[in-house]
């Protein structure tokens, strides 16, 4: 970082309450510009399947772009910050999530946990990618540690458990949640079945799943990707609990990934992140000004789109180095 303008309170809040408020009209363009053209490349997908499924796998591609786009609608609206009005983010962040197949109440509380939890090593595992210490790895069994491996491999990270978790594990409320989240993840589930059903009436099985599926498993994949790479990274900074500060975890515990301008747009400016964990309430829309106008948020080493591949080794937290490493470093 150029500053160390977060460990004053006074002063960061003071900024950020000029990037806070959404903006009506820019939140209604970008649901316009959002929306509509995923409905048009949806329709163009079904007609092209009678050319050439060549084609229609290509448009998937354009298609998962503009499904990002929603997700980071439904996102804002998780946070409170699409709308001034706390009806309206809840009733387009529902609709929003319909279409990336998400349970809005419970993805709402992990994110909300994720948030107040982000790097810490004493509560983490809820939103976030589990990744353990060298000490609790070296105590598992063989089974566990195998277990473990597969879970953090790229394959299962970024193709195999992204729809695992979009279709199949957001359907299971944990335990400990309320009665209304596992009634609303429940009913979300319902008539996400039903709609499903009616375009498969529609149109066919066959062609819905050759339409829907790999457009979500474009935009899970590179969702995921995007999430992972946003808190895991070469400096990135996690504390235990008596060490664990908001504002400088968001500074240092969140990434700066500098996108070519046009995935920037279909990521909704997400890769601001260190700025989205300091104030979850400014609107996606806003946080490139809020970079570009504060000196103080500057990133001077900030990932890029080929230096984030590099983050792929990691798998363990190593306490003594206060670093992520490698199977292979802890060796």
């Amino acid at each position: 970082m150029s500053g160390k303008i977060y460990e004053d309170q006074k002063a960061w809040t003071k900024i950020i309450k000029k990037y806070n408020k959404p903006d009506l009209l820019k939140s209604l363009w970008q649901m316009v510009n959002s929306f509509i053209p995923y409905f048009g490349l949806w329709i163009l997908m079904y007609y092209s399947l009678s050319i050439s499924y060549w084609l229609t796998l290509g448009l998937s591609i354009l298609a998962a772009g503009f499904l990002l786009r929603i997700f980071i609608i439904f996102h804002d609206c998780s946070h409170g910050s699409f709308f001034r009005s706390p009806t309206a983010n809840r009733v387009v962040g529902i609709i929003a999530a319909g279409f990336i197949y998400t349970p809005y109440h419970k993805w709402t509380e992990d994110h909300r946990i994720h948030h107040q939890t982000a790097g810490n090593l004493d509560n983490k595992g809820v939103g976030d990618v589990r990744t353990f210490t060298v000490e609790e790895y070296k105590k598992f069994t063989p089974f566990q540690k195998t277990l473990y491996k597969i879970y953090r491999h790229p394959i299962m990270l970024f193709i195999v458990g992204p729809l695992l978790l979009f279709l199949v594990i957001f359907r299971f409320p944990p335990k400990d949640r309320s009665l209304k989240e596992k009634v609303y993840t429940h009913i979300t589930t319902v008539v996400l079945a039903v709609a499903v059903y009616l375009m498969i009436l529609w149109i066919g099985v066959g062609p819905f799943i050759k339409i829907q599926l790999p457009i979500l498993f474009v935009a899970a994949g590179h969702g995921a990707w995007i999430f992972y790479v946003q808190h895991t990274y070469k400096d990135v900074r996690w504390e235990r609990q008596e060490n664990w500060d908001y504002a400088t975890m968001a500074f240092e515990g969140s990434s700066y990934l500098k996108l070519p301008k046009i995935l920037q747009w279909f990521t909704g400016n997400v890769c601001f992140h260190h700025i989205h964990h300091l104030s979850p309430l400014i609107p996606n829309y806003k946080l490139e000004k809020c970079y570009n106008e504060n000196p103080s948020f500057h990133v001077e080493n900030p990932l890029t789109f080929f230096s984030a591949l590099d983050t792929l080794k990691y798998r363990l937290w190593d306490e003594e180095r206060k670093k992520l490493i490698s199977f292979k470093e802890m060796k």
